[in-house]
């Protein structure tokens, strides 16, 4: 059966829709106008490497079974859909029309994925451990997510690196990275029943015979997403520093044994908070991925290109790592160096408008 799936967000959000399209089921993305014209008009494009091949397939959203069109936050109709997917970067949904929707979400009780690097917080409500931190700190606007049931909101670690080439349009996606999507399961069977059905569809899905990449994987644990904040945290933050970003590969081989010191800090922190060492991925096996990692990651571009705000699990991490009583020193550097960052561009922006 074919399920309607809202994604906030058509940048990334389009390689999860593009990947449920192929499975046959329909998506809309949410976005601004001028992209949903683009994509109501010629569909999207998402480029992906399959094993073994040296060079990336276009994958084109007119081409798939599924049915897809782009619609902006004012104009959603939620009775059509049976799940919603959050791809947006988190201070993207303090945009006004986005609120009104999110409330809306809310109101409907949709189950929502996540497929953000910043968790949201109905989420963390559901690891007892965190329930009762204080964090909303760390996000743009946590009133965004105060009228979530935390039951119906789950992560999906964002592990396939993926951006948009800037010589292109806004309709194109190119994975450098085609790893796994990994989800934790909803509080109630029914919405795991059709996580599970999209994992399955997903993974069934071949071209020309061949397997395609980026899987939807569904675990039990709700800490399977947390690995990426190991990754996060030794490679994508650190990108950003006092000069000129990095690429996420200098920033983890410049110095491996701080990296691993890093990295390791970070996987103790969420077996603190209940994670098995099974949900984990070895620093090892990150660092020979980040090796062809050979850009700076979404954040140090945003900072680089002068955003106020992005995402911060650096400073999520640091006030769990504080509140949990084992602060960490590179990570209150690294949380230093991205508020220094960003203070820098809001002065040079106020400096600007004189």
């Amino acid at each position: 059966m074919a399920r309607n799936i809202l994604i906030l967000g058509a940048s990334y959000g389009s390689l999860l829709g593009t990947k449920l399209l192929m499975a046959g089921h329909n998506v809309t993305l949410v976005c601004r106008a001028k992209t949903a014209e683009l994509i109501n008009r010629e569909g999207t494009e998402v480029r992906i490497k399959l094993r073994d091949e040296a060079v990336h397939r276009a994958i084109f959203s007119r081409d798939l079974p599924g049915k897809l069109d782009a619609v902006t936050p004012a104009n959603v109709d939620l009775s059509r859909y049976d799940m919603v997917g959050l791809a947006m970067q988190e201070p993207q949904y303090t945009n006004h029309t986005v609120r009104v929707l999110m409330v809306k979400i809310a109101a409907a009780k949709l189950p929502c994925l996540s497929i953000m690097n910043m968790p949201p917080l109905p989420y963390l409500k559901r690891i007892p451990a965190l329930a009762d931190m204080d964090l909303e700190e760390a996000y743009t606007n946590a009133q965004v997510w105060e009228r979530f049931e935390p039951g119906l909101v789950t992560l999906c670690s964002p592990d396939p690196q993926a951006f948009r080439p800037r010589e292109e349009a806004a309709n194109v996606l190119h994975v450098g990275l085609p790893t796994n999507f990994k989800a934790s399961v909803f509080a109630d069977e029914k919405h795991n029943k059709v996580l599970r059905e999209l994992e399955a569809d997903i993974d069934a899905v071949t071209l020309d015979g061949h397997d395609v990449p980026v899987k939807l994987k569904v675990f039990d644990s709700l800490f399977v997403p947390l690995a990426k904040w190991s990754m996060l945290l030794t490679g994508n933050y650190r990108c950003i520093t006092p000069h000129e970003p990095q690429s996420i590969r200098d920033a983890v081989h410049g110095d491996l044994k701080r990296s691993q010191t890093i990295y390791d800090h970070v996987d103790a922190i969420a077996r603190r908070l209940g994670a098995d060492p099974q949900d984990q991925v070895p620093f090892a096996k990150y660092a020979k991925a980040a090796e062809s990692l050979l850009k700076p990651s979404s954040a140090a571009r945003a900072v680089a290109s002068g955003a106020p705000f992005i995402e911060r699990v650096d400073l999520l991490v640091k006030l769990i790592s504080h509140q949990l009583g084992v602060p960490n020193s590179e990570i209150d550097r690294t949380v230093d160096t991205v508020d220094q960052k960003l203070n820098e561009k809001i002065v040079q922006g106020g400096s600007g408008a004189q």
